[in-house]
């Protein structure tokens, strides 16, 4: 099949580059010309594990092609995805500009019966907006083009995308028209051959299942936070509890790892837009809120923890970061733990010296050249002269270090684990003071 994408940004380019690996003909097109520029010359803009090799791969062989060119995108395909970014207003619902406008520039250029599919994450209710959009720019050119809009959210776990793409657990269509229904079934053959993974539903429920999902994984995050909250109070170990808790099937081991908050670019702004809209039907969502609050709150822990280890004492100090990206496997940054950690530092007076195997970058982007900040190019760097080191992300190479060569590197044995991925017992024994999320401390 002839597909177009429009957006290459996260989900744009995994949907495009995924499609054209099963054999589909693919053209993403973006505004952005530096961007089309570097894929064409085969430089991903994010990191994604097995990504690059797939465009690249595609892009040679003629399956996947970028540009900037809008009509001749439209005339490529009858079916064209929106996959462009849905950031939040204010308010926290998620600004619609990009995906109306992208329905604009469809309808402007559309010859022939088009089906357009909104995989960006959008609100309840835009399938209907993007159809409206659609039916006044025909109107203004004073042709009549049958079309359809369905829905087709993503559920793709960045570190993890290509991989669930690929092979996803589900597939989620919304739509009343069986033409679109006929195409989805087709475009999706690839991935749908061990078991029916597609579930069609009307665009209401489809895009309602997306934030759904989102809110009900944050969900589990906060509780489990709350829960470690708890345990500290109590002399309890959330490790013990988790794991007691999640052998129950009702519950399971998925989302219910504590640690200092959730981040990146779904979770936060997904469910901040789910209140928005209940708010704006006129229901308050008091759980949703509470997620939020409860994350939010979790972010400050580590720098609290830090702080009340040192009496305060702040100001002058150096300390070792381990992890910048919001989750391994990602170089995203949005939303991250450690920015709340950094800045809290530097406000106090203190000074960072962090090392993140994928997000230096950026950090040197974000936050530009700072006397306080240092990116130091392995873990063991960050750690001399350092006071104190700060573990924010999980990363797989901070899992079973040098324990000794730590302890010779920092000026005070002491470690705040924003991830709980050490032994308290052991990290005792080994002469740190070792302070976790919820281990009874």
């Amino acid at each position: 099949m002839k597909v177009t994408v429009f957006g290459t940004g996260y989900v744009g380019l995994v949907t495009g580059a995924c499609l054209a690996e099963t054999g589909h003909d693919v053209v993403c097109v973006d505004v952005d010309e530096a961007k089309i520029a570097a894929l064409k010359e085969g430089q991903i803009p994010i990191f994604e594990p097995g990504l690059d090799s797939i465009v690249i791969n595609n892009v040679e062989s003629g399956l996947l092609a970028f540009t900037t060119d809008a009509e001749s995108a439209v005339a490529h395909a009858n079916m064209i995805f929106i996959a462009v970014g849905t950031p939040p207003d204010e308010n926290g619902s998620a600004d619609l500009k990009y995906v109306l406008n992208v329905a604009r520039t469809v309808a402007q250029y559309m010859s022939r019966e088009t089906i357009i599919v909104t995989k960006s994450t959008v609100p309840v209710g835009t399938a209907d907006k993007v159809s409206a959009a659609v039916a006044e720019t025909l109107q203004s050119r004073d042709v009549d083009i049958p079309y359809y809009v369905a829905s087709n959210p993503e559920f793709l776990k960045e570190g993890a995308a290509v991989a669930d793409f690929m092979k996803p657990d589900r597939i989620v269509v919304g739509t009343d028209a069986e033409p679109v229904e006929a195409a989805m079934r087709e475009l999706y053959a690839p991935f749908n051959r061990n078991h029916d993974r597609l579930k069609f539903m009307d665009v209401r429920s489809a895009e309602l299942t997306k934030y759904a999902a989102n809110a009900m994984l944050a969900t589990k995050i906060s509780f489990i936070n709350e829960i470690a909250n708890i345990a500290e109070c109590v002399g309890a170990d959330i490790e013990q509890v988790r794991a007691g808790i999640g052998s129950d099937p009702r519950i399971g081991y998925h989302f219910i790892y504590p640690g200092c908050g959730y981040g990146g670019s779904c979770f936060p702004k997904d469910v901040k837009a789910l209140v928005s809209t209940a708010s704006q039907v006129g229901y308050r969502a008091p759980l949703l809120e509470a997620v939020e609050e409860v994350n939010q709150a979790q972010k400050s822990r580590l720098f609290s923890k830090l702080s009340a280890a040192l009496d305060g004492d702040i100001a002058g100090k150096t300390f070792a970061v381990w992890g910048l990206a919001f989750k391994p496997k990602t170089d995203d940054m949005r939303e991250a733990p450690s920015r709340v950690l950094m800045e809290a530092i530097w406000a106090a007076g203190g000074r960072v010296k962090a090392f993140d195997p994928e997000a230096m970058n950026e950090t040197q982007r974000i936050y530009g050249q700072r006397e306080d900040l240092q990116l130091m190019g392995t873990k063991e760097a960050c750690l001399h002269d350092a006071d104190a080191l700060v573990i924010c992300t999980e990363w797989k190479n901070f899992w079973a270090p040098d324990f000794d060569a730590i302890k010779n590197s920092l000026k005070t044995p002491l470690i705040v684990d924003g991830r709980n991925i050490y032994n308290p017992h052991q990290m005792t024994e080994l002469g740190f003071r070792y302070i976790g999320i919820g281990r009874g401390n």
